[in-house]
């Protein structure tokens, strides 16, 4: 079993959440073990948040895309709010997870309240039966839509949901033959999207007989899930990806077969398998510690909690939104159907700068955001040292502001840099957050800190 210390509790906060407080880091250390904060506050089961408003249940109306648009705003923002009050629980990170996973995008599922539904599922499921989760995203509304299943009928069965069920969300490539997607294609035909809900049109259904991965029956999409299920690949395929997005971006395969024989054994339910992941040696190996490059959602949401924000308004969330989108990552609007690559895809020299910018933006007193945007979520940066035990400690507090805020080491030469740009010439015996200027001392070394390149890392 792992160690259960400081830094490792870190480590698990930064990956399982959307960054951390230090009031998030008490709570898990106020367990014994792992796996004890683990099953009772990472993977613990929790009620459905409240809908983003009323038009969820709305039936989609034509020619509406100005209503539309600024729906699919304010969903976004409610999801900002379920991220950054999420405490200790990973459900929110699952969502994220299986919406770039089953990916469908806004730019063709035209209707907020598809999406919406969407959502909902991979809430509901983000822990769930994987077999049953597949099956139930085959026929989701908003899937139908993007991968054109709603067209798919018996005499001219599209192929693309067939294709991407098994490249992408499955067993993955090489492991099925052309063959094999135009059977599924049959099994998977007939299914319209009508108003809110999908159901099967039986004039459109293959009622004949398809051979897939050596079967051969009069098989629906149940069928085809199942026998995909049957096949080793799959699970290893989807503990790889696991792996990749909460571990390291280079998998190990024989933990990867390790995780795919906990998930086999438990009938395909996702949460054992992240209990054994999140508890194993595997995942607190030191070589994979502030290894990930933060997507624009761990970085923003990250520094929210970092500074002790709890609430936000719209106008914030407009700007989280606008900078988060430059940042390359717009929540319901994944690139293509492969989803957001992340890693090293996550950093340029423009997101690179808007990522340092965005801090700025926090802690700057006129609330000047980047491109001039306003930010109302203006932290008062002596108020909040004031908040460390350590605050009239100056070596002390530039310390315990490097651990909160950074996962890797850095060098003593940065350690002195950054002690430096916060004394600003006195030295640490006259520190104290009463001196004048302590406030601008103060923001300048929060911008120091963030503008780390060590910042980007989890």
């Amino acid at each position: 079993m792992p160690v259960w210390n400081l830094s490792n509790a870190k480590h698990l906060l930064s990956r399982a959440l959307f960054g951390y407080s230090r009031k998030d880091v008490e709570v898990a250390l106020s367990y014994k073990t792992v796996d004890e904060f683990v099953a009772n506050q990472l993977l613990a089961d929790k009620p459905l948040p409240p809908p983003p408003g009323t038009w969820i249940t709305e039936l989609p109306i034509g020619n509406n895309n100005a209503v539309d648009g600024e729906r699919y705003r304010t969903f976004t923002y409610w999801w900002y709010r379920q991220m950054l009050n999420e405490g200790t629980n990973m459900r929110e990170k699952m969502v994220l997870f299986w919406h770039n996973h089953f990916v469908s995008g806004r730019d063709r599922v035209n209707y907020p309240q598809h999406m919406y539904i969407q959502n909902n599922l991979f809430r509901r499921s983000a822990w769930g039966n994987m077999r049953q989760f597949t099956k139930d995203v085959s026929i989701d509304p908003a899937m139908l839509i993007y991968l054109d299943g709603r067209v798919s009928g018996k005499a001219a069965p599209n192929e693309n949901y067939a294709r991407e069920l098994m490249e992408l969300f499955t067993i993955g490539i090489g492991n099925y033959t052309e063959n094999d997607i135009k059977q599924a294609a049959f099994a998977l035909a007939g299914w319209r999207v009508s108003g809110l809900t999908a159901s099967l049109d039986n004039n459109q259904v293959s009622n004949v007989n398809k051979t897939f991965m050596g079967q051969t029956g009069n098989f629906r999409y149940t069928d085809i899930v199942d026998i995909l299920f049957t096949r080793a690949e799959t699970p290893e395929f989807i503990c790889r990806k696991l792996y990749k997005e909460f571990i390291y971006y280079k998998p190990n395969e024989i933990f990867i077969k390790e995780m795919a024989k906990v998930f086999v054994a438990n009938k395909f339910e996702i949460k054992p398998v992240l209990q054994f992941m999140l508890t194993s040696e595997e995942f607190y190996n030191v070589n994979y510690q502030g290894s990930k490059i933060k997507n624009p959602m761990e970085m923003s949401i990250g520094i929210l909690k970092s500074l002790d924000i709890k609430t936000v308004d719209n106008t914030d969330l407009s700007y989280i939104y606008d900078q988060t989108r430059n940042m390359q990552q717009q929540l319901f609007q994944p690139p293509n159907v492969r989803g957001w690559v992340g890693q090293r895809d996550w950093i340029s020299s423009t997101t690179y700068v808007l990522r340092g910018g965005f801090v700025g933006s926090i802690l700057d007193p006129t609330g000047r955001g980047v491109s001039g945007q306003r930010f109302n979520l203006r932290v008062l940066p002596v108020d909040y040292a004031r908040t460390f035990k350590s605050s009239e400690a100056a070596t002390k507090l530039v310390g315990d502001m490097i651990d909160l805020f950074l996962q890797v080491p850095i060098t003593s030469k940065k350690e002195k840099f950054l002690l430096d740009t916060m004394l600003d010439g006195t030295i640490t015996t006259n520190w104290s957050t009463s001196t004048p200027n302590a406030d601008k001392r103060i923001r300048n070394l929060l911008v120091a800190i963030v503008r780390l390149p060590e910042f980007q890392m989890c």
